[in-house]
C-alpha cells in the first residue's frame, strides 16, 4: 500500500508563504495531478513530498509510515524532472540500471528490471544506444524507465512532457497513463497545462496562491467548479461570467433576459461554457454582437460583445457568420454555473 497524507504542511521562504496547511489524501495507485499556474505551490508541495524541501510546518506520510524527517531515499520515491537529466555517457541500458548499480543489485536482477521497463516505455531497441543519439521524446521514455526501474511505491513527475512538441506529448500522454496503470503506482504529476491534467488524472487539485481549491475527478472539476477561479481556469476556452441582477426571490435578470436562479442575498454572477451554448430565435437567450470570428475546423469559437462583456461561444461550423453580425445565445439550462462575487464560490 502507498497511501499518501498531506496533513497540515505549510512552507514558508521568509515573510513568503508558500503553502498554507494543506491536507490531502492520495490513494494507492491514483494518478493525482496538482494542477495551476507558476507559483501556486505545486512544486514546492511535489519537492515537500520528496524530500527535497522541508516543510514549515505539518506531516507527510506515505503507506502508513511518516516520513517527513527521512532523506530522499528512504521515501520509497522516484522522480521523473522537466529536463531529463539523462546521462550522456552512458547506454540507455545502462541509464534506466544507474539507480539500481547504485544499491549494488545482483546484475540478473538489474537484466530483468531493465527488459521489463524498456517494454513498457517501447525502448527496447534503444538500449544500446546513448542518449546523444536519441530524440526528445525518447529520452523523456528513458526517464521514466529509469525511474520505473526501481519500482517505487511512488513516482513523483515535475512537468516531464513540457519540453516536447505538440505530437509528442499527445503520444507520451496516453503512453504514461497506460503505463503507470499496468506498474501499479501511486503517482503525483504536477503541471500548468490543463489538458494534460484532464486526459492523465484520476482526480486533480487545482491549487491557487498555496490552496487547494479543489480536489475532484476531471469531469467533476469541469463540469461542477467549486470556485470561480477554478471556472476560469480550467477550459479552453474557459467560462464565461455575467452580472446578475436580482429581481425578485431565486429570480435575475441577465443581459437582457430574466432567468431562474439560486434564492440568496448574496451578489453573485451567471457562468456558462462557451460550448454549451446554442443559437436561438431573436428576443430569446443572450442578445451578442460578434467582434471576432475562429474558424477551426469541426467548430467556429466567436467572441461577442454581451452588454459590454467580453464572451466567447462555440457554434457549428456550418454557421455563416462575420464581425458585426448580431447572435442569440440561448445556454443548456443545466449547465448554467453560479459564483459568489466576493468569496469567489460556488452557490447551488
Amino acid at each position: 500500500m502507498a497511501e499518501i497524507q498531506i496533513k497540515g504542511v505549510a512552507k514558508s521562504f521568509g515573510a513568503f508563504t508558500a503553502l498554507h496547511s494543506v491536507d490531502m489524501t492520495i490513494s494507492d495507485r491514483e494518478f493525482m495531478v496538482l494542477l495551476g499556474a507558476s507559483g501556486c505551490g505545486k512544486t514546492t508541495l511535489l519537492r515537500i513530498i520528496a524530500g527535497l524541501e522541508t516543510p514549515t510546518q505539518g506531516e507527510v506520510w506515505i503507506g502508513g509510515r511518516r516520513v517527513d524527517h527521512l532523506p530522499p531515499k528512504e521515501r520509497g520515491i522516484a522522480m521523473v524532472f522537466q529536463n531529463y537529466a539523462v546521462f550522456p555517457h552512458l547506454t540507455v541500458f545502462e541509464n534506466i540500471a544507474f539507480g539500481l548499480r547504485m544499491q549494488k543489485m545482483a546484475q540478473p536482477e538489474v537484466q530483468r528490471r531493465v527488459n521489463r521497463c524498456a517494454e513498457l516505455m517501447h525502448i527496447e531497441q534503444l538500449l544500446k544506444r546513448y542518449s546523444g543519439q536519441l530524440s526528445g521524446g525518447q529520452r523523456q521514455r528513458v526517464a521514466v524507465a529509469r525511474a520505473l526501474a526501481m519500482e517505487p511505491e511512488v513516482i513523483l513527475m515535475d512537468e516531464p512532457l513540457s519540453n516536447l512538441d505538440a505530437l509528442l506529448r499527445l503520444e507520451m500522454r496516453s503512453e504514461l497513463k497506460g503505463v503507470l496503470a499496468e506498474s501499479k503506482t501511486t503517482a503525483i504529476y504536477v503541471t500548468h497545462d490543463q489538458v494534460e491534467a484532464m486526459s492523465l488524472a484520476d482526480r486533480i487539485s487545482v491549487m491557487n496562491g498555496g490552496h487547494i481549491v479543489q480536489s475532484a475527478d476531471p469531469v467533476e472539476v469541469y463540469r461542477n467548479p467549486a470556485a470561480r477561479f477554478v471556472a476560469g481556469f480550467i477550459g479552453n476556452p474557459p467560462m464565461n461570467f455575467l452580472p446578475a441582477r436580482q429581481t425578485g426571490a431565486g429570480r435575475y435578470h441577465v443581459a437582457g433576459t430574466d432567468v431562474i436562479g439560486p434564492d440568496t442575498d448574496a451578489r453573485i454572477e451567471y457562468a456558462v461554457r462557451p460550448e454549451d451554448l446554442t443559437l436561438t430565435e431573436p428576443g430569446q437567450g443572450l442578445s451578442a454582437t460578434i467582434r471576432v470570428v475562429e474558424p477551426l475546423g469541426a467548430h467556429i469559437l466567436v467572441t461577442c460583445d454581451v452588454e459590454g462583456a467580453s464572451f466567447r461561444a462555440i457554434i457549428d461550423s456550418d454557421a455563416r457568420v462575420k464581425p458585426g453580425d448580431r447572435l442569440n445565445l440561448a445556454p443548456m439550462p443545466d449547465r448554467v454555473r453560479w459564483f459568489d462575487k466576493e468569496t469567489g464560490l460556488s452557490v447551488q
